[in-house]
């Protein structure tokens, strides 16, 4: 018995018939169990009418959602509880003419652009393989194919019939035309001449902000093709956004940008290659201290930010896009990217990135300041230790003196915290030990 509801269990006291919503919840996600008879912490309490539940159970999960459902009889110590095991349906399901969808521990109830999403993967299709009404070959720019083929040829990822085929058969080629002979969606972000006249989240914002988000200060609106739109990106940020500081890698003098270059492409790369077209748009957000990057679009339900750190498969939202990308050379790989971003900061001597999924999408945070009380949590340290390292930061050094007065602790155990943060690296001694002990910040960072 699991002793916490997660993603495929859910637990009830006794059942109802509003719990089909569940079992609708778990067909359209990853399958899963329901136990009845049981409380939230995973002990069981038993049900009393539990023959008439294996009859009612089943009859009702294919008469209200037209499913077949396995309901086992399990007793303990004389007790009775039922379970039942929802199978993942390869269709939607509805109840009452209301889709839900399982998601973590919750049901959700899809509605608007998530239900339009949630039904075309359900029957096989993505929102880059829809038909746009209206759109011609007189939409796409001839200019962007050029370049593409270029870059594609030089690679040696496309053949050589497509370098010399006429427009048609050229998008006919890239899937990007249906059987109809429409435009797909993929080919107007692609190849389009303006691609915000079909889809309008087709763009990517950059604003530059004090010390808020209330507080903006200037921005700017990247648009046309996705092709073309991470250079466009990157120079706008090297000319307008981000300086150029002066580091040295041995005798060898570096002038890059203040965040990793490679890192930032590879994060945009990303951003744009996974984003929810259907949705709003990309943000590119930068601060005194940090860059933050977001797109619409939840991970597939078999990734989780931690997986994204460690080796995973590679799962694009548009597999259709994410294959020009990779014949233009703008991905190298299937699955590196993150891998690229990590080993580019971390050879920028930088904080690594933070991932999180918040809003209905994903974000990446580039850390400029690697003092700051969000990244020292990383490193697992008190509030007090926490607390020293940002004085440091702000003072230059602190003594044990100080240390016991702005933590309103004992010389002993401030003595402890600071031997502790020595040991690990966080800071170091400087002097002899007595009153003349000083401990500052490493010369070389964390």
């Amino acid at each position: 018995m699991d002793k916490a509801e997660t993603q495929n269990v859910e637990y009830k006291l006794s059942w109802r018939d509003e719990y089909l919503k569940w079992v609708c919840g778990f067909a359209n996600a990853q399958g899963g169990k329901i136990f009845i008879g049981v409380n939230d912490y995973g002990e069981i309490a038993g049900v009393d009418d539990y023959k008439r539940l294996m009859e009612d159970i089943p009859n009702k999960s294919v008469n209200h959602l037209g499913i077949v459902v396995d309901v086992n009889l399990h007793v303990q110590e004389g007790i009775y509880y039922i379970e039942i095991i929802v199978p993942v349906s390869n269709v939607p399901i509805a109840y009452h003419g209301v889709y839900h969808y399982r998601s973590g521990s919750t049901k959700q109830e899809l509605k608007g652009v998530p239900l339009q999403n949630f039904l075309l993967n359900k029957m096989g299709l993505s929102w880059e393989r829809q038909p746009v009404p209206g759109a011609n070959l007189d939409d796409i720019d001839q200019e962007v194919i050029k370049s593409f083929v270029q870059k594609a040829a030089t690679k040696q990822r496309i053949s050589g019939s497509v370098v010399t085929t006429d427009t048609l058969t050229f998008l006919k080629n890239l899937d990007l035309i249906n059987e109809n002979g429409e435009l797909l969606i993929a080919a107007v972000l692609l190849f389009g001449k303006r691609p915000k006249k079909y889809a309008p989240a087709a763009y990517f914002k950059i604003g530059r902000f004090g010390k808020s988000d209330s507080d903006l200060k200037f921005q700017d609106v990247v648009e046309g093709n996705i092709l073309d739109m991470p250079d466009k990106i990157i120079e706008i940020l090297d000319t307008k956004y981000l300086t150029r500081p002066i580091f040295y890698k041995g005798l060898q003098r570096i002038e890059g940008l203040e965040y990793p270059e490679a890192a930032l492409r590879e994060a945009i790369l990303n951003a744009i290659i996974h984003k929810d077209y259907s949705g709003t748009t990309i943000f590119l957000s930068v601060y005194d201290d940090r860059l933050i990057i977001w797109n619409p679009g939840e991970l597939p339900s078999s990734l989780t930010v931690d997986l994204l750190k460690e080796k995973h498969s590679s799962q694009p939202r548009n597999r259709l896009i994410a294959d020009v990308f990779f014949m233009a050379g703008y991905i190298e790989s299937w699955g590196r990217g993150i891998d690229i971003i990590m080993n580019a900061c971390k050879e920028y001597r930088m904080p690594e990135p933070i991932f999180a999924e918040e809003q209905g999408g994903i974000s990446v945070s580039f850390l400029k300041d690697i003092y700051t009380e969000e990244y020292l949590k990383s490193f697992n340290l008190s509030d007090r230790q926490t607390r020293a390292i940002l004085y440091i930061k702000e003072n230059g050094e602190i003594t044990n003196a100080i240390y016991q007065d702005i933590n309103k602790i004992s010389k002993a155990v401030a003595t402890t915290d600071l031997s502790n943060l020595v040991s690990r690296k966080l800071i170091q001694k400087v002097g002899r030990t007595g009153k003349g002990t000083k401990y500052t910040l490493p010369a070389n960072g964390l």
